[in-house]
Parts: structure tokens; C-alpha cells; sequence
């Protein structure tokens, strides 16, 4: 048991046993004691007043001789006012990294039998262009995320939809059949995904340069700036021509549906290199050519249900107004679907496939209104998970030198960012003189865990709700809050590790409780016992960042633990086996937490 729990039980016991009253448990407050105060941990008096009917002094004093006469795992106390410091026995530490010692999934709590299912969807790329830095944010949340939840206890199911029909998909195919001449994969030796995005792109080039004169032209019949340019893009002969193919394509014309399928197949097997590339993956892929039929099913049904209604020129509509919304387009009046008709359409088959207890869509902030709007549809229609879906809404990622715009050809890559971080990280390690001693392939396979490493951490470690400016040379540093730091640390640890067995030091399964500590390695149990209420409040909160950031005190900890006592050269058996039993420790919790962000750690560095 925790010793926060064990302080709680026996403190809720002397409350009873003083005052005659059962305490709350929301009353029993624990926190860490303040660093300037003596003990370890503090129990806040002031919520028990109302039942004690005592001065705050008064009621932590009586309470604190409680506890030392009946609590282990209490050595002695103080008081500070209405708070009780709690100076814990040495020996509770020790049975206390005993227990962590004991668990190599600590951190970790399995999922019960009933224990609820969230289904956590990320990724939902587009079909027309390859995976950006964006996306990169995105999916590794959305794993970092999951990977927290089961962790927590839950179920989960990760999930993606791929958009692989709409008008940009048509722009795509459009482009490929005009100005490509055949262009494969292999003829170029291009990923499918970057081919089709230079297939978007070539489309918007060709797109602008006819609706730019239309605009003004229309300017020039006395139009204001706007309507002439929303005109002039509604009738530029390119744009009617791929809004006629997905009219085609809706109506399963088999020669686009042909041509659709062979280019989205390239751009299957491109995504795929690079989830693997990250280390993402998903348990059930759901495409919008599927969803969205289903999803015209549903608002039909709403229609008659009376929940829609239609329009004039035959779009179907759902009135928000009395929510304080607007009115949100469902079909268009060519029959056509629209994002949120996908969206409904997947919810449904998702229901249909999983008895969903939470829905958590890792998208970004831009889409804030479209979730909120989804939220009430869904729970118009039925959905029991409607109403309490989740957007885990993130902020823009940015790089120095400004946004990314995909439509203009400008984005940052995934797969160059990915191989420009490995590159850099295998320059750096090499100007460091990390590489000493190592094969090629070693070298090869400690730079993509240390800049793969590196890019996520930098990532995971801001609060997801914030735009955040990405710096790739940044995040390559050995020193300070970066994925490289923690790393290097891990291998440190590895590392003495080693060298203990060469030396044949015992290391038995559990240390006697009369091991002497000193205040560093208590500090040092003290934070791993925090690990696992880290994780539970990082799952709670939806912020993998908690965990990221806890790593990185831990990682800190120990460094200034380690620079002021020696672990193989300490000064008697006793200490080096219980430093060398706090180091390995430490290091599974590292390794532990940066799991769950879906970080590697190297053996070695």
C-alpha cells in the first residue's frame, strides 16, 4: 500500500478514535511537504476543523501523536500551523522501494474486466498529400494518449479514418490524368503520398491561375473584392470539372472509382512507411468512402425523425439556434456529403463495432466548433457517447520560420523531418564522441532512437492545448529538458548496471528493511513513488505532457543525486547495494514513462 494511503487510513482511524466522527475522504488531504519545512509528507488540518471543533495547532498535534503511536509507516511530526508534517521512517521508504522493485510493470494498472472502453481516434490524414509535421503532432498525442489510458486501467481501442474521397481527392486525380504522363511510384521512385501531393499541389497552381483573372475581371465590372473572388472560384472551369468528377465518382462511375482506387493505394502504402517510421499504429482503420454512405443513411433518418429539415435547392440542414449555434449544412443539394455526414456515418459504425463508453477525437483546434457541433448531433440522434465525447483539441505546431500551408506545396514533411532529426542526431552524438567502440549498425540504430527520441519528447512535452514552435536543433541538446537528456541518462544507468555484474556484486530481490538511506535517495523513492498518481493524473487530465515533464524532474533528480555520491565506489556493501538497487530502479521508471510517450531508450550511448 502507498504510503499516502497507509497516512490517510490511519489518519481517518485517529480522527475517529479523537473525535467520534468518520471522515470523508475528500477531508484527508496529502501533499509533499514544502521544501523550507521539516518531513516528507504534510496532511492539511484545516478541512478536519469542522469535525475536531479545535484550534488548527490543537488538532494537528493531537492527530500527529496518533499517527506516531499507531502508523509504521510514521517516524515523527511537527506542526506548522494547520498542517501536519510527516517525517516518515526510514524503513516504510525502503519496503516502499521494495515494492516498486517488486513490479516491472510499475506505473502500470491493468485493465478489469469491466473496466470501461475509450476509443481514441488520431491521424485522419487526407488522401491528396503525404503526413506533415502537423500530422506528426497529431499521431503522437493520439499513441502517447491511448498508451496513458490503458495504463490508467482503461480499455482502448485506437482508431483512425482515413478522408480518401471529397473534392480534394478529386483535384488529386484530376492533376494526375492532365499534367503527370502516367507518373508511377516506381517510375519515379517517389513515396505515393508525396506524388499525389505534388498532384494537389500542380491542381491549385492551375486552379489559381484561372480564377486570379477572373477576379479581376469581375473587380473591374464594379464587384467588391470578396464576392469577386469567391465568383471567380466557384467558376473556374477546373473547380466545376472535379466537382463533376465526385458527382461521378458518388454515382460509382467505374472508370473514376478505377483511377481512385490505384491512386489512394499508393498513398496506403506511403502512410504506412511512415507510422512505422514513428512507431504508430492503430487497431481499426475506418475510410470516408465507406462512413459517409452510412452517414447520408443517418441524417436521412433524422430528416424523417423531424431532427433536420431540407431546403429549397434540396440540402438538408440542421438547425442549432436554439443552442446558441447556427444552422450546419448535412447534404449539399447535389446529394453530396460534407465533413460532418462523414463524421456521423463513422460514429454509427463505430458504435456498431465496439460498445464505445468514450469517444476522444485527437484533432486540432481549428476544428473546436466542428466537435462542438458533432457533439449535439450525435446526441440528437441517439448516441449514448454523444453528448461526453471528448475533442482533445491541440494547438498549431510551428516552425521557426513560420506556418505550413499544404495547398501551396510549403509544408514541413514527415518523412524528411523524420530523417532530418536521425541525421542530426548521429552529427551531434558523433561531435559529443558518443559513438566510441560501436559497429555502423549500432551507430545507425542509437541515431533514429535518440532523434526519433528527441522529436517526440520536444512535442510531448508541451501542454497539448498550446501552439508550440517546433526547433529541431533544439531538441537535439544532451542537456536540459530535451528526449537526448533522458536518454543518455537511461544508458548511464544501463551502463553501471553492467559494470556491477562484471564485478559479481549480489543484488539480492528485496532490501532489509534496516538499510540506512540518506536524504538524496529518499528524495529519489519519493519521487518514483509519485509515478504512479502522475499517470493517473496525466489520463485523467488527456495531458501526456504531465508524464514528460515528471520524467525530466525524475531524470534531474537523479543526476544531482548521482554527481554528489558514488554508486560502484560507495563506502560500504550496504550503500553500493542499495544505490545500485535505487539506480535500476529509477531506470524503469524511465523507461516505463517514456513508453508511454512512446519513446525508445538506448541501452547504450
Amino acid at each position: 500500500m502507498k504510503i499516502e494511503d497507509q497516512i490517510c487510513n490511519a489518519a481517518a482511524h485517529a480522527v475517529k478514535e479523537l473525535y467520534g466522527q468518520d471522515v470523508p475522504e475528500k477531508m484527508l488531504q496529502i501533499q509533499q511537504t514544502k521544501s523550507n519545512f521539516e518531513g516528507n509528507l504534510t496532511l492539511v488540518v484545516f478541512p478536519l476543523l469542522r469535525i475536531s471543533h479545535k484550534k488548527p495547532e490543537d488538532t494537528a498535534r493531537e492527530i500527529g501523536e496518533a499517527l506516531v503511536k499507531n502508523c509504521p509507516a510514521i517516524a515523527d511530526y511537527n506542526v506548522v500551523k494547520g498542517f501536519l508534517n510527516l517525517t516518515i521512517a526510514p524503513s516504510a521508504w525502503i519496503k516502499l522501494l521494495n515494492d516498486i522493485y517488486a513490479d516491472p510493470n510499475y506505473g502500470k494498472t491493468a485493465p478489469a474486466k469491466d473496466a470501461p472502453l475509450y476509443m481514441v481516434e488520431y491521424s485522419s490524414p487526407n488522401t491528396n498529400k503525404p503526413l506533415h509535421l502537423g500530422h506528426v503532432r497529431n499521431n503522437l498525442l493520439g499513441w502517447a494518449l491511448s498508451q496513458i489510458l490503458a495504463a490508467t486501467g482503461k480499455k482502448v481501442i485506437k482508431t483512425n479514418i482515413v478522408n480518401d474521397r471529397g473534392i480534394h481527392i478529386c483535384k488529386s486525380m484530376i492533376a494526375w490524368k492532365k499534367w503527370f504522363n502516367g507518373e508511377t511510384p516506381e517510375s519515379t521512385g517517389k513515396k505515393g503520398d508525396h506524388l499525389i501531393g505534388d498532384c494537389y499541389v500542380a491542381f491549385e497552381q492551375h486552379y489559381k491561375a484561372q480564377w486570379e483573372p477572373l477576379k479581376s475581371q469581375y473587380m473591374a465590372e464594379g464587384m467588391d473584392e470578396e464576392k469577386a473572388e469567391e465568383k471567380a472560384k466557384n467558376e473556374a472551369p477546373l473547380i466545376q470539372e472535379a466537382h463533376h468528377l465526385l458527382v461521378r465518382w458518388e454515382n460509382n462511375d467505374p472508370e473514376v472509382r478505377a483511377l481512385w482506387k490505384k491512386l489512394n493505394s499508393w498513398v496506403y502504402a506511403g502512410f504506412d512507411q511512415t507510422y512505422k517510421a514513428l512507431g504508430v499504429s492503430f487497431d481499426k482503420i475506418y475510410y470516408e468512402s465507406n462512413t459517409y454512405i452510412e452517414g447520408k443513411r443517418k441524417v436521412l433518418e433524422g430528416l424523417k425523425k423531424g431532427l433536420f429539415y431540407r431546403k429549397e435547392d434540396n440540402s438538408v440542414w440542421c438547425d442549432l439556434t436554439q443552442e446558441g449555434l447556427d444552422q450546419k449544412l448535412l447534404l449539399r443539394k447535389d446529394g453530396t456529403s460534407v465533413y460532418m455526414t462523414q463524421d456521423i456515418g463513422t460514429a454509427e459504425m463505430r458504435f456498431h463495432d465496439y460498445p464505445i463508453d468514450k469517444m476522444i477525437y485527437v484533432v486540432g483546434n481549428e476544428q473546436n466548433y466542428h466537435f462542438q457541433v458533432l457533439s449535439i448531433i450525435l446526441d440528437k440522434l441517439g448516441f449514448k457517447w454523444g453528448k461526453d465525447l471528448v475533442h482533445f483539441s491541440y494547438g498549431m505546431v510551428n516552425l521557426p520560420n513560420g506556418r505550413m500551408k499544404s495547398r501551396e506545396g510549403t509544408v514541413v514533411d514527415a518523412d524528411e523531418l523524420i530523417s532530418e532529426m536521425i541525421r542530426q542526431a548521429r552529427q551531434t552524438s558523433d561531435e559529443l564522441g558518443k559513438f566510441k567502440d560501436m559497429t555502423e549498425e549500432e551507430k545507425s540504430e542509437i541515431a533514429r532512437i535518440v532523434g526519433l527520441g528527441a522529436l517526440k519528447y520536444f512535442i510531448l512535452k508541451v501542454d497539448a492545448r498550446k501552439d508550440m514552435l517546433f526547433n529541431p536543433a533544439e531538441s537535439i541538446d544532451f542537456n536540459g529538458n530535451t528526449g537526448p537528456f533522458i536518454q543518455y541518462t537511461y544508458a548511464r544507468i544501463r551502463s553501471i548496471m553492467r559494470k556491477s555484474a562484471e564485478l559479481n556484486l549480489k543484488i539480492p530481490a528485496q532490501l532489509p528493511d534496516d538499510m540506512p538511506l540518506n536524504e538524496k535517495e529518499i528524495q529519489l523513492i519519493q519521487k518514483m513513488n509519485d509515478f504512479t498518481a502522475t499517470v493517473q493524473e496525466a489520463g485523467n487530465n488527456y495531458n501526456p505532457a504531465v508524464i514528460a515533464n515528471y520524467t525530466y524532474e525524475l531524470t534531474k533528480d537523479f543526476n544531482q543525486f548521482y554527481h554528489d555520491y558514488s554508486i560502484l565506489n560507495a563506502e560500504n556493501e550496504s550503500e553500493k547495494i542499495t544505490r545500485l538497487v535505487l539506480a535500476g530502479n529509477v531506470a524503469k521508471v524511465i523507461k516505463n514513462a517514456m513508453d508511454l510517450l512512446g519513446i525508445e531508450v538506448p541501452e547504450r550511448m
